[in-house]
């Protein structure tokens, strides 16, 4: 039996798609195309995907919305595992003045937020922009406005490579910024739980607002990009290097460091990949000679290029 069939098998054949363009699953619209792109019904299902691609020898990528994601030109050779909007219930417990949240690995966090938000508590209005997967943003420690997941999560339930099972509580979970112990071990989360704190109604929906209109006036939301581009370098802002180092609108290709704020790379039209990524090295060599300091990409990177 060959491999497809075998996937096919394991996940379902109405699951899986041959040959599929990744420039239709990131953010960024770049990417050539996967061998085989899979949507699992639920944890079990991508667990069997998983452990089928590990006993043939096959690579894997698991993604949630593609947010923070660029793929190469060439396609990814190996199965990518596509979780939005699939294993995503959520369920709410309040205690007083806490509520207990427990959620999939496919939940939109900006959605998440907004629901935590709008019932009163506090602690995840930073999170009502970021247009990543929770299991992303767990994987990750994402953040914004100086908030991050690491703030409010209590558990994360995971997957390794054997297809096993395991609830680790926050303290091993090693988090960081933008890391994870996830990130270390190939860990896949499947679910995570949090703790929020009853807070003033109108002070969150103000806040939710503000930080709305402030991503509208400061981030280039009306083009593709995978988000901030870079990490921060300790003591410095990305974007403030990359502006100083006189780059703002600084182009290869359709791929452009954003004049709105330079700490995005932005697609302008048609970029590819190499055009992305030879910004990227270019922008990173001025920083480096200008200033001294090396910035290293946020954005993760798979595939051919």
């Amino acid at each position: 039996m060959d491999f497809y069939h075998k996937l096919s098998e394991a996940a379902g054949a109405d699951h899986i798609l041959k040959d599929e363009p990744m420039s239709a699953h990131t953010t960024f619209r770049i990417g050539g195309p996967a061998d085989y792109f899979v949507v699992p019904e639920d944890a079990a299902s991508l667990g069997r995907g998983v452990a089928l691609c590990r006993a043939e020898g096959v690579d894997y990528f698991i993604t949630g919305n593609g947010s923070n994601l660029l793929v190469g030109d060439g396609g990814y050779r190996g199965v990518v595992f596509h979780i939005c909007h699939t294993m995503d219930d959520v369920a709410y417990e309040e205690k007083g003045t806490e509520l207990l949240v427990e959620a999939g690995a496919g939940v939109m966090l900006s959605s998440l937020a907004r629901q935590v938000s709008s019932k009163g508590y506090t602690g995840f209005e930073y999170a009502t922009g970021i247009p990543g997967t929770l299991g992303g943003g767990v994987t990750m420690n994402a953040g914004a406005y100086g908030g991050e997941i690491s703030d409010n999560l209590l558990w994360a339930e995971l997957m390794d490579e054997t297809g096993a099972v395991l609830r680790l509580e926050r303290d091993r979970l090693k988090l960081s910024y933008r890391h994870s112990v996830m990130m270390e071990q190939s860990l896949v989360v499947l679910r995570a739980g949090f703790s929020f704190t009853k807070g003033d109604a109108m002070a969150i929906t103000q806040k939710v607002a503000e930080l709305s209109r402030s991503r509208k006036e400061k981030q280039p939301l009306e083009y593709p990009s995978a988000g901030s581009t870079f990490k921060r370098p300790e003591g410095y802002f990305a974007g403030k290097l990359i502006q100083d180092c006189g780059l703002k609108g600084f182009r290869v290709g359709d791929a452009m460091v954003s004049e709105k704020h330079s700490g995005f790379v932005i697609n302008v039209g048609h970029a590819t990949a190499a055009d992305v990524m030879t910004l990227i090295r270019h922008v990173q060599q001025e920083v480096d000679r200008q200033f001294c300091v090396r910035i290293e990409p946020e954005v993760r990177m798979i595939g051919e290029f």
